[in-house]
């Protein structure tokens, strides 16, 4: 971060550090969302495994992944080293995360349950260990309302960019090469070779603040603090509703590509570069258009417009290419937003903490909306996949008129009426701009009578 003749950080990080951040993210994205698209199909249909079986596997592993949130982001608050509190997590996820994803996208012919379920739980351990730093860093970086929302659009732009590399690699690959598994390698390749690089980068060039120390305060007063940041319960609910909401539509796309619309895997490959092209050219407008509001009635409005378009996907049905390739442009737009605001408002929603008394412990908070989001994915698939084999629903045969029923319901009309129940939630959420700067005003006058 740039320093100011006073020697404190001034409001705006610098380009170069801004990328190096966020080019963390590009790596990571290939274990986000082609972990829940792509991995589950392919597991179903190997031997001795349906989709009921995978999505419960799954299921399990990220209950061992929520339970590993807040334990890591806590132990991230209580470390002092002289590399900093959050890297040295960071540098030793790197090589857990390769080589669980290694063995997890490129499973044995007779890969079965033990096996799915080893890797999985590896996979989000290591993933755990570098993500949750990484967010709790950038929400330490800049104190700023605005300069939050800057920076976690830098990340978030990254890693939708990620995102799209990771799902255009398996339709290209399976061009070449044929068969789901060779883009799940190819997936394998991307990340064991950028994620280094960009561990590497990321850890020379963003040094964490300084005179961030380790947390001191004890267990049960950090439990009270927590119990009355009013704020902070209303988020994290929020945070999982709208988790699961975005969740449901992620792991049943290419069923509802394939098995409703008629495509191939590689069709849907097209689907989804369109929707995170859509994504990253529509995030800067988003933020444009807010850029004078509090960042939770923007929220609301992505949310509001992603329901509006995405309803439509229930009057779709084979051969419906054009009119789902519309929806994806269109609610693609709210992808980028709906991830950076929600990030940046856990940031100040942190600063509630701090002012009734914490002593920065964003570590948690982070944990804790990790717990959130992955339990929101974990109930996602717990739900929808054991949902869908007792409609009758095989992903490797045709299907009747019911289980294509289930699948339209549980991809497009579910997750509008969670995501209009969370909107309900967050429209008159109470830290706004103007409650934003009475907490750095009372931190700031803490801080200068501490000194």
């Amino acid at each position: 971060m740039a320093q100011g003749d006073d020697g404190m950080s001034s409001p705006r990080m610098a380009l170069d550090r801004l990328g190096a951040y966020g080019i963390l993210g590009l790596p990571l994205a290939a274990l986000g969302l082609p972990l829940v698209v792509y991995l589950p199909p392919f597991y179903s249909q190997m031997p001795g495994l349906n989709t009921g079986i995978v999505g419960i596997l799954i299921f399990v592993a990220r209950l061992f992944d929520v339970v590993s949130d807040p334990l890591i982001g806590s132990a991230s608050d209580r470390l002092q080293t002289r590399f900093g509190r959050r890297r040295p997590w960071i540098a030793a996820g790197t090589p857990l995360l390769m080589l669980a994803a290694w063995f997890l996208f490129i499973p044995p012919d007779n890969a079965g349950a033990a096996y799915l379920l080893v890797w999985s739980i590896l996979a989000y351990l290591g993933w755990t260990l570098i993500y949750l730093p990484y967010t709790t860093l950038g929400a330490e970086l800049s104190s700023d309302y605005d300069e939050r929302s800057r920076i976690t659009a830098w990340r978030e732009g990254f890693f939708v960019l990620g995102t799209l590399i990771a799902i255009m690699l398996p339709a290209l690959t399976q061009r070449v090469a044929g068969g789901a598994g060779a883009g799940l390698a190819a997936i394998a390749v991307f990340l064991v070779v950028a994620l280094p690089i960009a561990t590497a980068l990321f850890l020379w060039r963003v040094a964490e603040p300084a005179g961030e120390n380790a947390s001191r305060i004890r267990w049960r007063e950090s439990a009270q603090l927590l119990a009355r940041n009013a704020p902070f319960r209303r988020l994290l609910i929020a945070y999982l509703f709208n988790g699961a909401a975005n969740g449901l539509p992620a792991a049943l796309f290419l069923f509802f590509v394939t098995a409703i619309l008629g495509g191939s895997e590689v069709t849907g490959g097209i689907f989804l570069a369109i929707y995170f092209l859509s994504a990253v050219a529509g995030l800067p407008i988003w933020l444009r258009i807010g850029r004078n509001w509090s960042k939770h009635r923007l929220w609301c409005a992505s949310m509001l417009w992603v329901s509006l378009v995405f309803v439509f996907t229930l009057t779709l049905g084979e051969g419906s290419y054009l009119g789902y390739g519309i929806i994806c442009v269109l609610g693609g737009t709210c992808l980028g937003v709906d991830q950076a605001i929600a990030a940046s408002i856990q940031a100040d929603v942190i600063d509630e903490d701090t002012a009734a008394g914490g002593d920065g412990r964003a570590g948690l908070y982070f944990g804790l909306w990790g717990m959130a989001t992955k339990l929101a994915f974990a109930i996602a698939l717990g739900i929808a996949y054991p949902v869908l084999w007792l409609a009758g629903f095989d992903a490797s045969q045709d299907n009747d008129a019911t289980a294509l029923w289930t699948l339209a319901v549980l991809y497009g009309l579910l997750p509008v009426i969670i995501k209009l129940g969370v909107v309900a939630m967050m429209w008159n959420f109470p830290l706004d701009r103007r409650r934003h700067a009475e907490l750095q005003e009372n931190i700031g006058r803490a801080a200068r009578d501490r000194s």
